[in-house]
Protein backbone atom coordinates (compact mmCIF):
# COMPACT_ATOMS: atom_id res chain seq x y z
CA UNK A 1 0.00 0.00 0.00
CA UNK A 2 2.41 2.60 -1.17
CA UNK A 3 0.18 4.97 -3.13
CA UNK A 4 -1.57 7.87 -1.51
CA UNK A 5 -5.29 7.42 -2.09
CA UNK A 6 -8.22 9.54 -0.88
CA UNK A 7 -6.67 11.53 1.93
CA UNK A 8 -9.26 10.64 4.58
CA UNK A 9 -8.32 6.98 4.36
CA UNK A 10 -4.67 7.78 3.80
CA UNK A 11 -4.58 9.57 7.17
CA UNK A 12 -6.91 7.10 8.84
CA UNK A 13 -5.20 3.85 7.88
CA UNK A 14 -3.03 3.64 4.80
CA UNK A 15 -0.23 6.02 5.66
CA UNK A 16 0.48 4.22 8.95
CA UNK A 17 0.72 0.72 7.47
CA UNK A 18 4.42 -0.06 7.24
CA UNK A 19 6.04 -0.40 3.82
CA UNK A 20 8.45 -2.81 5.48
CA UNK A 21 5.70 -5.37 6.10
CA UNK A 22 7.00 -7.62 3.32
CA UNK A 23 10.30 -7.97 5.20
CA UNK A 24 8.98 -7.99 8.78
CA UNK A 25 8.77 -11.78 9.07
CA UNK A 26 12.55 -12.18 9.04
CA UNK A 27 13.35 -9.06 11.07
CA UNK A 28 14.25 -8.76 14.74
CA UNK A 29 11.98 -5.81 15.47
CA UNK A 30 11.65 -5.78 19.27
CA UNK A 31 7.92 -5.01 19.39
CA UNK A 32 7.00 -7.83 17.01
CA UNK A 33 5.05 -10.92 18.12
CA UNK A 34 5.67 -13.88 15.82
CA UNK A 35 4.49 -17.46 15.49
CA UNK A 36 5.62 -19.20 12.32
CA UNK A 37 4.48 -17.19 9.31
CA UNK A 38 2.14 -14.98 11.36
CA UNK A 39 3.32 -11.72 12.96
CA UNK A 40 1.70 -8.84 14.86
CA UNK A 41 3.26 -5.39 15.28
CA UNK A 42 2.02 -2.38 17.32
CA UNK A 43 2.97 1.03 15.88
CA UNK A 44 2.66 4.24 17.96
CA UNK A 45 1.48 7.40 16.21
CA UNK A 46 0.80 11.04 16.96
CA UNK A 47 -0.09 13.78 14.49
CA UNK A 48 -2.25 16.93 14.55
CA UNK A 49 -4.96 15.53 12.25
CA UNK A 50 -5.97 12.45 14.25
CA UNK A 51 -4.28 12.91 17.64
CA UNK A 52 -2.28 10.22 19.44
CA UNK A 53 -2.91 6.51 19.39
CA UNK A 54 -1.73 3.20 18.03
CA UNK A 55 -1.92 1.18 14.84
CA UNK A 56 -1.92 -2.60 15.02
CA UNK A 57 -0.78 -4.66 12.04
CA UNK A 58 -1.03 -8.45 11.80
CA UNK A 59 0.26 -10.29 8.75
CA UNK A 60 0.36 -13.83 7.38
CA UNK A 61 3.10 -14.71 4.87
CA UNK A 62 2.56 -17.43 2.29
CA UNK A 63 5.23 -20.01 1.56
CA UNK A 64 7.81 -19.54 -1.20
CA UNK A 65 10.28 -21.71 -3.02
CA UNK A 66 13.96 -20.79 -2.82
CA UNK A 67 13.78 -19.47 -6.38
CA UNK A 68 10.76 -17.29 -5.57
CA UNK A 69 12.54 -15.82 -2.53
CA UNK A 70 15.34 -14.58 -4.80
CA UNK A 71 13.03 -13.11 -7.46
CA UNK A 72 10.05 -11.50 -5.72
CA UNK A 73 8.59 -10.49 -2.33
CA UNK A 74 6.30 -12.96 -0.53
CA UNK A 75 2.54 -12.88 -0.92
CA UNK A 76 1.02 -11.51 2.28
CA UNK A 77 -2.37 -10.91 3.87
CA UNK A 78 -2.44 -8.01 6.37
CA UNK A 79 -5.04 -7.07 8.96
CA UNK A 80 -4.74 -3.56 10.39
CA UNK A 81 -6.55 -1.41 12.92
CA UNK A 82 -6.19 2.06 14.37
CA UNK A 83 -7.45 3.94 17.43
CA UNK A 84 -6.59 7.46 18.62
CA UNK A 85 -7.41 9.60 21.63
CA UNK A 86 -9.99 11.66 19.70
CA UNK A 87 -12.00 8.43 19.23
CA UNK A 88 -11.09 7.94 15.59
CA UNK A 89 -10.77 4.31 14.64
CA UNK A 90 -10.54 2.03 11.65
CA UNK A 91 -10.11 -1.58 10.62
CA UNK A 92 -9.14 -3.18 7.35
CA UNK A 93 -7.57 -5.99 5.36
CA UNK A 94 -4.97 -5.82 2.61
CA UNK A 95 -3.80 -8.47 0.15
CA UNK A 96 -0.51 -8.27 -1.80
CA UNK A 97 0.46 -10.81 -4.47
CA UNK A 98 3.49 -11.12 -6.76
CA UNK A 99 3.71 -13.41 -9.80
CA UNK A 100 6.14 -14.47 -12.54
CA UNK A 101 9.39 -13.23 -11.01
CA UNK A 102 7.75 -9.95 -9.87
CA UNK A 103 6.48 -9.22 -13.39
CA UNK A 104 2.94 -8.82 -12.01
CA UNK A 105 1.86 -7.12 -8.78
CA UNK A 106 -1.61 -7.15 -7.22
CA UNK A 107 -2.81 -5.05 -4.30
CA UNK A 108 -6.32 -4.90 -2.79
CA UNK A 109 -7.60 -3.12 0.33
CA UNK A 110 -10.96 -3.20 2.12
CA UNK A 111 -11.41 -0.93 5.15
CA UNK A 112 -13.90 0.81 7.42
CA UNK A 113 -13.03 4.07 9.19
CA UNK A 114 -14.79 6.41 11.63
CA UNK A 115 -12.78 9.63 11.86
CA UNK A 116 -13.33 12.54 14.25
CA UNK A 117 -11.69 15.56 12.61
CA UNK A 118 -11.66 19.33 12.98
CA UNK A 119 -12.44 21.25 9.78
CA UNK A 120 -9.96 24.12 10.15
CA UNK A 121 -10.03 25.68 6.68
CA UNK A 122 -12.11 28.84 7.19
CA UNK A 123 -12.46 29.33 3.43
CA UNK A 124 -14.32 26.03 3.19
CA UNK A 125 -16.63 26.36 6.20
CA UNK A 126 -17.08 30.16 5.97
CA UNK A 127 -16.84 30.21 9.78
CA UNK A 128 -13.86 31.72 11.68
CA UNK A 129 -13.53 28.79 14.09
CA UNK A 130 -12.99 25.05 13.87
CA UNK A 131 -15.93 22.82 13.01
CA UNK A 132 -16.25 19.23 14.21
CA UNK A 133 -16.24 16.93 11.17
CA UNK A 134 -17.13 13.26 11.50
CA UNK A 135 -16.57 10.95 8.54
CA UNK A 136 -17.37 7.26 8.49
CA UNK A 137 -17.58 4.83 5.64
CA UNK A 138 -16.32 1.84 3.73
CA UNK A 139 -13.37 1.95 1.37
CA UNK A 140 -12.24 -0.62 -1.24
CA UNK A 141 -9.44 -0.29 -3.76
CA UNK A 142 -7.62 -2.70 -6.04
CA UNK A 143 -4.55 -2.33 -8.29
CA UNK A 144 -2.92 -4.58 -10.87
CA UNK A 145 0.51 -3.62 -12.23
CA UNK A 146 2.89 -5.12 -14.77
CA UNK A 147 6.61 -4.54 -15.16
CA UNK A 148 7.32 -2.63 -18.39
CA UNK A 149 11.05 -1.85 -17.91
CA UNK A 150 13.69 -1.94 -15.18
CA UNK A 151 12.09 -0.49 -12.02
CA UNK A 152 9.01 0.66 -13.99
CA UNK A 153 5.44 -0.63 -13.44
CA UNK A 154 2.26 0.33 -15.30
CA UNK A 155 -1.18 -0.67 -14.11
CA UNK A 156 -4.92 -0.23 -13.73
CA UNK A 157 -6.93 0.45 -10.59
CA UNK A 158 -10.50 0.68 -9.32
CA UNK A 159 -12.06 2.02 -6.12
CA UNK A 160 -15.36 2.18 -4.27
CA UNK A 161 -16.05 4.47 -1.30
CA UNK A 162 -19.35 4.97 0.51
CA UNK A 163 -19.19 7.79 3.06
CA UNK A 164 -21.37 9.63 5.53
CA UNK A 165 -20.21 12.98 6.92
CA UNK A 166 -21.72 15.19 9.64
CA UNK A 167 -20.70 18.56 11.10
CA UNK A 168 -20.96 19.94 14.62
CA UNK A 169 -22.60 23.15 13.43
CA UNK A 170 -24.90 24.21 10.63
CA UNK A 171 -22.96 25.48 7.60
CA UNK A 172 -24.28 28.08 5.16
CA UNK A 173 -23.28 26.08 2.10
CA UNK A 174 -25.76 23.32 1.33
CA UNK A 175 -24.39 21.74 -1.82
CA UNK A 176 -22.68 18.55 -2.97
CA UNK A 177 -19.55 19.58 -1.07
CA UNK A 178 -21.33 19.05 2.27
CA UNK A 179 -23.70 16.26 1.25
CA UNK A 180 -24.36 13.95 4.20
CA UNK A 181 -23.97 10.78 2.13
CA UNK A 182 -21.85 10.29 -0.98
CA UNK A 183 -20.59 7.37 -2.99
CA UNK A 184 -17.42 7.47 -5.06
CA UNK A 185 -16.84 4.79 -7.69
CA UNK A 186 -14.00 5.10 -10.15
CA UNK A 187 -11.39 3.46 -12.33
CA UNK A 188 -8.02 4.68 -13.51
CA UNK A 189 -4.37 4.07 -14.27
CA UNK A 190 -1.10 4.38 -12.39
CA UNK A 191 2.60 4.47 -13.23
CA UNK A 192 5.39 3.71 -10.75
CA UNK A 193 9.18 3.86 -10.79
CA UNK A 194 11.27 2.78 -7.81
CA UNK A 195 15.07 2.47 -7.63
CA UNK A 196 15.43 3.05 -3.85
CA UNK A 197 17.89 0.85 -1.98
CA UNK A 198 15.43 0.53 0.93
CA UNK A 199 11.67 1.07 1.15
CA UNK A 200 11.47 2.64 4.59
CA UNK A 201 14.68 4.66 4.86
CA UNK A 202 16.46 5.01 1.53
CA UNK A 203 20.05 6.23 1.32
CA UNK A 204 20.11 6.34 -2.49
CA UNK A 205 17.62 6.10 -5.31
CA UNK A 206 14.42 7.62 -6.63
CA UNK A 207 10.69 6.93 -6.54
CA UNK A 208 8.08 8.35 -8.92
CA UNK A 209 4.31 7.83 -8.84
CA UNK A 210 1.59 9.06 -11.20
CA UNK A 211 -1.99 8.22 -10.27
CA UNK A 212 -5.15 9.05 -12.27
CA UNK A 213 -8.65 8.09 -11.09
CA UNK A 214 -11.90 8.82 -12.95
CA UNK A 215 -15.08 8.82 -10.87
CA UNK A 216 -18.28 8.89 -12.89
CA UNK A 217 -22.03 8.84 -12.27
CA UNK A 218 -22.27 6.25 -15.05
CA UNK A 219 -20.38 3.88 -12.73
CA UNK A 220 -22.63 4.67 -9.75
CA UNK A 221 -20.64 7.57 -8.28
CA UNK A 222 -22.64 10.37 -6.66
CA UNK A 223 -20.52 12.99 -8.44
CA UNK A 224 -18.48 12.96 -11.63
CA UNK A 225 -14.92 14.12 -11.05
CA UNK A 226 -11.31 13.25 -11.84
CA UNK A 227 -8.40 12.91 -9.43
CA UNK A 228 -4.72 13.25 -10.37
CA UNK A 229 -1.79 12.70 -8.01
CA UNK A 230 1.94 12.93 -8.70
CA UNK A 231 4.87 12.40 -6.33
CA UNK A 232 8.64 12.33 -6.76
CA UNK A 233 11.25 11.36 -4.14
CA UNK A 234 15.04 11.56 -4.37
CA UNK A 235 17.68 10.23 -1.96
CA UNK A 236 21.44 10.73 -1.99
CA UNK A 237 24.10 9.68 0.52
CA UNK A 238 26.43 12.69 0.82
CA UNK A 239 28.73 11.20 3.47
CA UNK A 240 28.58 7.92 5.40
CA UNK A 241 26.41 9.39 8.22
CA UNK A 242 24.64 12.09 6.14
CA UNK A 243 21.65 11.60 3.80
CA UNK A 244 19.85 14.20 1.66
CA UNK A 245 16.18 13.46 0.94
CA UNK A 246 13.77 15.44 -1.25
CA UNK A 247 10.09 15.10 -2.05
CA UNK A 248 7.77 16.99 -4.41
CA UNK A 249 4.08 16.28 -4.84
CA UNK A 250 1.06 17.63 -6.65
CA UNK A 251 -2.69 17.02 -6.53
CA UNK A 252 -5.53 18.15 -8.76
CA UNK A 253 -9.27 17.46 -8.70
CA UNK A 254 -11.53 18.33 -11.64
CA UNK A 255 -15.31 18.32 -11.44
CA UNK A 256 -17.52 17.89 -8.37
CA UNK A 257 -15.11 16.26 -5.94
CA UNK A 258 -16.54 15.68 -2.43
CA UNK A 259 -14.95 17.56 0.45
CA UNK A 260 -13.38 14.42 1.94
CA UNK A 261 -11.52 13.85 -1.34
CA UNK A 262 -10.07 17.38 -1.65
CA UNK A 263 -6.34 17.96 -2.03
CA UNK A 264 -4.21 18.77 1.01
CA UNK A 265 -0.72 20.22 1.42
CA UNK A 266 1.50 17.29 2.33
CA UNK A 267 3.80 19.00 4.82
CA UNK A 268 4.33 18.90 8.58
CA UNK A 269 3.45 21.66 11.05
CA UNK A 270 -0.33 21.78 10.72
CA UNK A 271 -3.39 19.58 10.44
CA UNK A 272 -4.31 18.21 7.01
CA UNK A 273 -7.68 20.00 7.35
CA UNK A 274 -6.07 23.46 7.55
CA UNK A 275 -5.78 23.81 3.79
CA UNK A 276 -8.30 21.98 1.59
CA UNK A 277 -8.66 22.78 -2.08
CA UNK A 278 -8.98 21.25 -5.55
CA UNK A 279 -5.29 21.83 -6.34
CA UNK A 280 -2.17 21.67 -4.19
CA UNK A 281 1.60 21.52 -4.69
CA UNK A 282 4.38 21.11 -2.16
CA UNK A 283 8.04 20.22 -1.82
CA UNK A 284 10.29 19.51 1.14
CA UNK A 285 13.87 18.51 1.84
CA UNK A 286 15.51 16.74 4.77
CA UNK A 287 19.07 16.38 5.95
CA UNK A 288 19.39 13.16 7.96
CA UNK A 289 22.40 12.64 10.23
CA UNK A 290 23.21 9.31 11.90
CA UNK A 291 25.09 10.94 14.75
CA UNK A 292 26.01 8.16 17.17
CA UNK A 293 25.19 4.45 17.13
CA UNK A 294 21.37 4.23 16.85
CA UNK A 295 20.77 7.94 17.51
CA UNK A 296 20.17 10.41 14.68
CA UNK A 297 18.94 13.92 14.00
CA UNK A 298 17.00 15.52 11.15
CA UNK A 299 16.46 19.05 9.91
CA UNK A 300 13.76 19.74 7.32
CA UNK A 301 12.10 22.59 5.44
CA UNK A 302 9.51 22.91 2.73
CA UNK A 303 6.75 24.99 1.23
CA UNK A 304 3.36 24.38 -0.33
CA UNK A 305 0.41 26.13 -1.90
CA UNK A 306 -3.24 25.46 -2.66
CA UNK A 307 -5.64 26.87 -5.26
CA UNK A 308 -8.94 26.24 -7.01
CA UNK A 309 -7.24 25.34 -10.30
CA UNK A 310 -3.72 24.78 -11.59
CA UNK A 311 -3.87 28.11 -13.44
CA UNK A 312 -4.64 29.99 -10.21
CA UNK A 313 -1.58 28.70 -8.33
CA UNK A 314 0.34 31.70 -7.06
CA UNK A 315 -2.71 33.67 -5.93
CA UNK A 316 -2.24 32.59 -2.29
CA UNK A 317 0.83 33.03 -0.10
CA UNK A 318 2.98 29.94 0.16
CA UNK A 319 2.73 27.86 3.35
CA UNK A 320 6.18 27.41 4.88
CA UNK A 321 7.10 24.37 6.96
CA UNK A 322 10.30 23.68 8.85
CA UNK A 323 11.51 21.80 11.89
CA UNK A 324 13.83 19.33 13.54
CA UNK A 325 13.57 15.73 14.60
CA UNK A 326 15.17 12.92 16.57
CA UNK A 327 15.60 9.38 15.26
CA UNK A 328 16.31 6.15 17.10
CA UNK A 329 16.93 3.07 14.97
CA UNK A 330 14.89 0.16 16.32
CA UNK A 331 15.71 -2.28 13.50
CA UNK A 332 19.13 -1.98 11.85
CA UNK A 333 18.54 -4.58 9.12
CA UNK A 334 15.60 -2.65 7.65
CA UNK A 335 16.76 0.86 8.75
CA UNK A 336 13.53 1.36 10.69
CA UNK A 337 13.55 4.44 12.91
CA UNK A 338 11.34 5.61 15.72
CA UNK A 339 10.61 9.18 14.62
CA UNK A 340 9.84 12.26 16.74
CA UNK A 341 9.50 15.55 14.84
CA UNK A 342 8.68 19.09 15.86
CA UNK A 343 7.44 21.18 12.92
CA UNK A 344 6.38 24.81 12.61
CA UNK A 345 4.38 26.44 9.83
CA UNK A 346 3.03 29.95 9.14
CA UNK A 347 0.58 30.06 12.04
CA UNK A 348 0.81 26.66 13.70
CA UNK A 349 3.13 23.98 15.02
CA UNK A 350 2.86 20.24 15.69
CA UNK A 351 4.65 17.22 17.12
CA UNK A 352 4.77 13.89 15.28
CA UNK A 353 5.53 10.42 16.61
CA UNK A 354 5.69 7.40 14.35
CA UNK A 355 7.76 4.50 13.07
CA UNK A 356 9.56 5.03 9.71
CA UNK A 357 10.41 8.29 7.98
CA UNK A 358 8.01 11.03 6.87
CA UNK A 359 8.93 10.25 3.23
Amino acid sequence: MHLQVDWVYCYGLDSFTPEWAENARESKYKLKVQKGDFIAVPIPLSDPTLGSGIVGVAAYYYGQTEQEKEQQPPNVTQLFSMYTNNKSYGIGINQQNYWQQDKWRFNATLAYADLQLDLLDENIANIPFKVGWQINGVFAKTQLLRSVADNWYLGIQAKWIENEQTFSTSLDRQDWLFASQTQSIGAGALLQYDSRDNQTNAYNGQRFELDAMFNDQALGSTNTYQSYQIRYRFYKQLLTPLIFAFEARGCNKKGNAPLWDYCTIGLRGFSATNYLDKTSVSSQAELRWRAWKNLGFVGFAGAGEHAKTINSLGEHDAIASYGVGIRYMVLESQRINLRVDYAKSNDDDAVYLSVTEAF
